[in-house]
C-alpha cells in the first residue's frame, strides 16, 4: 500500500431508496479499511412522475438525503472525503426534470443508469420482440449521453440479465458499437460496475468485448461497486483494474466537482488495502 490513497468509491447507496443497508458513516469506515481516498454518494434520484417510486427517495426527502451525507462527510473529514451524488435514471422525456433536479444541490458524480428491468420500464420498451428490447436499451444510454446531464453511464450493458438466453452479444455488438461512438462524441465516461459478477450473467458491466470497443474509442472509465451494503464498498476493484488493464485501458477515472480526474491504473492499485481481489 502506498502512503497515499488515490480511488472513491463512485457508486452506492443509502437506506433512502429502500432497498439498501447502512448509513454512509458505515460505508465510509469500509472505504478507510480499504485504503480508498473518498466515496461518493450516488443513491437513487427521487422523480416528479412517479416512476418506479418504490425504489427511490421521494422528492421531498431530497433535502433529507444532502444533510445525510453532509454529516457524514463531517464525522469523517480528514480521513475519508465524503462527497454528494446521485444516480439518475434516464428514459427520454425525463431531462427537463433531471436538469432542474441537478442544479438543487452541489453534485460531485451524477451517473445516469438505464435500469431495463424495472417493471414501468418493460411496460413501456418490452413490445414483445426481445432483441429490440436490447436495441432500444442501448439507443436510451446514446441519448443519455447526448443529453449531456450526465458525467458516467452506469452499469451499461445491464440489459443482458434480462432473458440473458436470449442476449447474444455478436449480433448486437453493430447496434452496440454505434452507441459507443455516439457516447464518445459525447464525451460521457462509462462505469465498469464491479456488482455484475454477482448478477444472473456473473461478469462486470460492461462485457471485456464492449470494453475493448470503449477503449478504442478513448472512453474513459470510472470504477464502481453499486454498493448497497457498507461491505460492498471497493468490492472486487483489484479485478476491475486487471480487467480495464486487459482491455488496454491505462488510466481510471474519479469525478469530484463533476469534473473527471484521470489515475494510473499502476498507482491506484498499489493504493489499495485489504481490498477483496
Amino acid at each position: 500500500m502506498t502512503d497515499s490513497p488515490m480511488l472513491y468509491e463512485m457508486h452506492m447507496h443509502t437506506p433512502m431508496c429502500h432497498h439498501a443497508f447502512g448509513e454512509p458513516q458505515d460505508y465510509a469506515q469500509v472505504a478507510e479499511q480499504r485504503g480508498l481516498k473518498g466515496i461518493v454518494v450516488t443513491c437513487h434520484n427521487p422523480t416528479n412522475d412517479g416512476w418506479s417510486p418504490t425504489v427511490r427517495m421521494s422528492v421531498d426527502e431530497f433535502g433529507e438525503y444532502v444533510d445525510l451525507v453532509d454529516q457524514a462527510a463531517q464525522v469523517w473529514r480528514g480521513r475519508v472525503d465524503v462527497r454528494l451524488g446521485l444516480e439518475s435514471d434516464y428514459v427520454p422525456g425525463m431531462e427537463p426534470w433531471l436538469e432542474e433536479l441537478h442544479a438543487m444541490a452541489p453534485l460531485n458524480h451524477v451517473l445516469g443508469s438505464v435500469h431495463p428491468h424495472l417493471p414501468q420500464y418493460k411496460e413501456r420498451f418490452h413490445l414483445g420482440d426481445i432483441e429490440q428490447f436490447q436495441r432500444t436499451y442501448f439507443e436510451h444510454l446514446a441519448l443519455a449521453a447526448e443529453s449531456g446531464l450526465f458525467d458516467t453511464l452506469g452499469h451499461p450493458d445491464l440489459v443482458k440479465n434480462i432473458e440473458p438466453e436470449a442476449y447474444d452479444l455478436p449480433r448486437l455488438m453493430g447496434t452496440i458499437c454505434d452507441t459507443l461512438d455516439r457516447i464518445a462524441a459525447a464525451g460521457t465516461a462509462m462505469e465498469l460496475n464491479t456488482s455484475g459478477l454477482n448478477k444472473v450473467v456473473p461478469e462486470m458491466n460492461p462485457a471485456p468485448e464492449i470494453l475493448r470497443e470503449m477503449r478504442q474509442r478513448n472512453i474513459p472509465v470510472v470504477i464502481g461497486a453499486d454498493a448497497h451494503k457498507p461491505e460492498r464498498v471497493a468490492a472486487d476493484f483489484v479485478q476491475a483494474l486487471d480487467t480495464l488493464g486487459a482491455a488496454g485501458y491505462s488510466t481510471v477515472s474519479n469525478f469530484l466537482n463533476r469534473e473527471r480526474i484521470e489515475l494510473p491504473i499502476d498507482a491506484v492499485r498499489a493504493s489499495l488495502a485489504g481490498n477483496p481481489a
